[in-house]
């Protein structure tokens, strides 16, 4: 494996859109390796795991390899892999349901929104 940072690896694999937004995350703590926040300048090692957190859920990825280049998303899973349990996905389906449920700027729920809230809730779960 070609030596490479952490902020370029995450830009390359398609993790994040941006590399500044790559860095701004590693700046931020949302990514870890081993449970321990890392700069963006930290050069990577092959067969680490990475824990990215976004939003609300947390992403975890095994490096494979690396490459100069930004890669096309069909060959993304020759250089990582997704670890993610499925479990974390779940939690964007579960957003979403309360996102269609309650717009934003409508004010408090009422008790019979809130009850509806809480049985999709237990629905997902």
């Amino acid at each position: 494996m070609k030596k490479i940072r952490l902020d370029k690896w995450l830009w390359i694999v398609r993790i994040y859109k941006t590399r500044s937004q790559a860095s701004n995350a590693c700046k931020g703590g949302k990514v870890k390796i081993d449970k321990k926040k890392i700069k963006p300048s930290r050069i990577l090692e092959g067969n680490e795991i990475i824990t990215v957190q976004k939003k609300f859920i947390k992403e975890t990825f095994k490096v494979i390899d690396s490459n100069k280049s930004r890669l096309n998303p069909k060959i993304k899973n020759n250089f990582v892999i997704n670890l993610t349990p499925d479990e974390e996905y779940l939690k964007i389906k579960i957003n979403n349901n309360y996102s269609i449920i309650r717009e934003k700027g409508l004010g408090r729920p009422t008790k019979k929104e809130r009850r509806m809230m809480d049985k999709s809730k237990s629905n997902f779960t």
